[in-house]
């Protein structure tokens, strides 16, 4: 998915319809063929399950055994939260790290829709600044859609995150089980994790199952390549500016962002909760695999 091109398409909907056909149609081609690609209708058989509600009409044609499922099973409430504070408007050429979540999210809003699933936006920075309600209606699904168009067309404004504080808010708010899906870069502030791991304590406490997509620009933020030579480096957030050699804090830098990494894929693993290291530059299949991976588990 080149970034730079992908808002000249235009319409959200139409590319997110685009983006999950097409990653269903590779998924027929894969060894993952029949991986519950028939969202809404049907599902996997298991053994030992009755056999009373499987649809002999689709094991003639595929040879593989799958059961008709129905709406209660596929009642999924998800919320997809996205951070648009300014770190996320990174790199600045492109809206980087913000526009490959607008059309994640919206990938994945198709792909509940698909499922009849009820979804949610929430968008946010310090504060929550979207927030709809949960449905799975059309008309809803659309709405959506326009408010992921409109984020797109936004400008960078100058945002600090809060992402312990937003997700604490979201926990008290959210009253029934759901996934909560997260695209953030997770930039609140690495010397304070504990606020953060705190954060997604609560979530979990409350029984929600969580799905962290940490998006990044890899290249630079974390294995921090840029040529040897003097740089002006702005913090998107403050607008503090530093002239130095990335030469001359590469060693450190990495040893601070790994260690932030690791701690944070650690505590993750200790909640059971989903993390998933989302590079803009590798495209979406990564985000729609990893949804795929967490929704069969759920099941």
């Amino acid at each position: 998915m080149d970034l730079n091109k992908v808002r000249e398409y235009g319409n959200i909907e139409f590319l997110a319809k685009q983006m999950v056909e097409g990653f269903i149609t590779g998924l027929h081609k894969s060894p993952f063929h029949g991986f519950s690609v028939e969202f809404a209708e049907h599902r996997l058989y298991n053994t030992g399950e009755s056999t009373r509600h499987i649809d002999w009409k689709v094991f003639a044609k595929t040879e593989k055994l799958f059961t008709k499922r129905y709406e209660e099973e596929t009642n999924l409430r998800c919320h997809l939260l996205i951070d648009v504070s300014s770190s996320m408007y990174y790199p600045e050429k492109n809206n980087g790290k913000v526009t490959f979540s607008i059309f994640a999210a919206a990938a994945l809003a198709n792909m509940l829709q698909r499922q009849k699933d009820a979804v949610s936006l929430t968008t946010f920075a310090d504060s929550v600044q979207i927030q709809t309600q949960v449905r799975s209606t059309p008309t809803h699904i659309h709405k959506i859609f326009l408010e992921l168009e409109g984020l797109l067309k936004t400008e960078k404004k100058n945002q600090t995150s809060g992402v312990s504080a937003v997700i604490h808010e979201i926990a008290e708010k959210i009253h029934k089980r759901s996934l909560v899906v997260i695209f953030s870069d997770m930039f609140d502030n690495i010397l304070e994790s504990d606020k953060l791991f705190s954060a997604l304590q609560h979530l979990k406490h409350n029984l929600h199952e969580v799905l962290i997509f940490h998006v990044t620009d890899k290249q630079t933020e974390s294995d921090f390549n840029f040529e040897d030579r003097p740089y002006e480096f702005i913090d998107l957030e403050t607008n503090e500016k530093v002239k130095l050699n990335p030469a001359q804090v590469k060693e450190e830098y990495q040893k601070t962002i790994h260690q932030f990494y690791a701690d944070l894929k650690l505590k993750c693993g200790q909640y059971k909760i989903d993390f998933i290291e989302a590079d803009i530059a590798l495209g979406l299949d990564q985000i729609l695999s990893a949804y795929m991976v967490k929704r069969n588990k759920m099941r």
